[in-house]
């Protein structure tokens, strides 16, 4: 078994130079990646790379920092993305405090529509939280038949335990940064079957290449500080957090 990268957006403007071969590198050495949207038109550009490429998995939604673009034709076509058989799950959704692009209620309003979204087509959701996470866990918890992957898990180990048990956490090259000690902690406490690894590229680049373009093939480096840190093989961490990614998204 490979590993997976449960969460890239492939269809950033740093990638346009080289897509193709990114794409390429990923299937050699990845089991499978899953192309994240921010809005509609990254939404249908994920769709469109699932269909070209057999490894590529989408997911729809808008993003908390562009919700502002949500409404209800907006929530009707990504329904209709949603039914695609390559699309896993609603997302990247949630609430984003750092950059408030807009009012906490608007964004509230907008993660609400979207988890009832999920809940209506029985996807499972991926969950962006910056400077939110009492407010993001709050609604989580107001739906408690939906699950998903809560992105780039910024809390503690404790504020996870507050998270629906439907949900495992998404960890990437953070992890590897020297200051990452609270990542480093909740990696120690939290059990591997919650765990799936995840690259976001092109940012947030592991060490030994921070500061650079990240991309898909990466998840390596994140996967080796896991097994590291909680002393176990890497063909453990492998195994274990492509089967949570299969799981949770529904791939088979």
């Amino acid at each position: 078994m490979k590993l997976a990268d449960s969460h890239c957006h492939v269809n950033d403007s740093k990638f346009d130079e080289d897509r193709e071969e990114v794409f390429k590198r990923a299937e050699t050495e990845l089991e499978f990646i899953v192309n994240i949207g921010n809005d509609l038109k990254t939404s249908e550009e994920s769709i469109k790379y699932s269909e070209k490429y057999p490894f590529v998995y989408a997911v729809v939604g808008v993003h908390p920092t562009d919700i502002s673009t949500y409404n209800d034709e907006v929530e009707k076509r990504i329904e209709d993305l949603s039914k695609h058989e390559k699309a896993v799950a609603i997302g990247e959704i949630g609430l984003d405090y750092y950059w408030m692009e807009d009012e906490k209620e608007v964004q509230k309003e907008g993660f609400r529509r979207q988890m009832k979204l999920a809940e209506k087509v029985g996807l499972p959701v991926v969950i962006h939280s910056r400077d939110a996470m009492e407010d993001t866990i709050n609604i989580l918890n107001e739906f408690p038949d939906v699950k998903g992957i809560f992105h780039c898990y910024p809390g503690s180990f404790e504020s996870a335990m507050l998270v629906p048990k439907g949900y495992v956490f998404g960890i990437g090259g953070v992890l590897t940064f020297k200051n990452a000690r609270k990542t480093v902690e909740f990696i120690e406490k939290i059990d591997l079957s919650r765990i799936v690894i995840e690259t976001d590229s092109p940012y947030l680049t592991p060490s030994p290449f921070r500061g650079k373009r990240n991309e898909p093939v990466y998840v390596k480096y994140v996967a080796e500080k896991i097994a590291e840190i909680k002393n176990i093989s890497v063909e453990e961490v492998i195994r274990i957090t492509t089967e949570n990614a299969k799981k949770i998204y529904n791939i088979r």
